[in-house]
């Protein structure tokens, strides 16, 4: 287990010792080097309705990218299920495949569409109303409350068929993310209060996903703005902040933040979306370690508040 120490933390942390969110990268990648991942092989469909509440809504995205498709959410799926004529297949994908996922699957069944399910959960409540032949279960690690990061990521590698260990020695090998005094001795995150990913074009569906993780893990002790290349030019840049720090994931910045605030990590040449969304995460997990706690300070409350629109208490962590 020596080399999978990353592994082994997110198998034994407590909620007194909650793991940073690169920590958890790496223990994921670690997960999906020493399992084997479900094959991603559903029928071939004209027009599926592909729904998921917030990340697995972009998960979805990213499985059926370039397929002709319907996306929608918890929100949406009632009106989003009449957007095309003759829609009859479902794939819902839930990592827990509870809560909103129930009350979508009991409608696509009362409406007579094919349903599959896509999940990290064995016995997902959701399954009462899918045959368990349509239920695909994939492999997770035991995390911190909203960190979602082994769910969606185990479904993007099976897609993409990325190998987590290249991606795992690419994360490791950029080298210096914690130093002071600046770029000349490495990054110091701790001297920026606000970040802008810059994500290459070609990943635009990751974007809401690195947005979603900054709100949670940070809230707006951090300003965090998170856009293409191409959707820079269009004046995202106008108001410029000195304690800003822009890094570009994949993207060659010659022209947005000042020249000095500017980071730009090379991607390498098997990338795909599961190491795209790996390096966004882990860089985010960095800035995590480099500021307060804010996250590990807050999440007990939090769960106890957000019990009151649940109507159950999550739990800190998630086995």
């Amino acid at each position: 287990m020596k080399e999978f120490r990353n592994l082994q933390i997110m198998q034994e942390f407590g909620e007194e010792d909650l793991p940073n969110l690169d920590v958890a990268v790496l223990g994921a990648l670690e997960l999906f080097e020493s399992v084997e991942l479900p094959k991603l092989e559903l029928p071939k469909m004209n027009c599926p309705l592909v729904l998921g509440s917030g990340n697995a809504e972009v998960t979805g995205r990213i499985l059926f990218k370039g397929q002709t498709a319907v996306f929608a959410d918890e929100s949406n799926f009632k009106e989003r299920r009449t957007a095309v004529l003759g829609i009859e297949e479902a794939v819902l994908i839930s990592a827990s495949g509870s809560r909103d996922a129930v009350k979508i699957a009991k409608e696509m069944k009362k409406e007579g569409k094919k349903t599959f399910l896509i999940t990290n959960n064995s016995a997902p409540a959701a399954g009462e109303f899918i045959d368990n032949d349509k239920i695909l279960v994939f492999p997770r690690n035991r995390e911190p409350y909203t960190y979602n990061i082994s769910t969606y990521m185990g479904m993007i590698l099976a897609k993409t068929k990325e190998d987590p260990r290249m991606i795992r020695d690419y994360l490791k090998s950029l080298g210096n993310f914690s130093a002071k005094g600046g770029p000349a001795s490495g990054w110091d995150f701790s001297r920026y209060n606000a970040f802008y990913f810059l994500v290459a074009n070609e990943f635009e569906e990751l974007s809401p996903m690195f947005r979603r993780k900054f709100d949670e893990l940070f809230g707006s002790k951090i300003a965090k703005r998170v856009f293409t290349l191409g959707q820079t030019a269009h004046g995202h840049t106008v108001v410029e902040n000195e304690k800003e720090l822009f890094i570009g994931l994949g993207v060659r910045n010659e022209y947005f933040g000042l020249e000095k605030n500017r980071l730009d990590i090379e991607l390498p040449n098997f990338a795909d979306f599961a190491c795209v969304m790996a390096l966004g995460y882990y860089l985010i997990g960095k800035i995590q370690g480099q500021h307060p706690s804010y996250f590990k300070e807050s999440i007990k409350n939090y769960t106890k508040r957000i019990a009151q629109v649940f109507g159950k208490e999550p739990k800190i962590i998630v086995e």
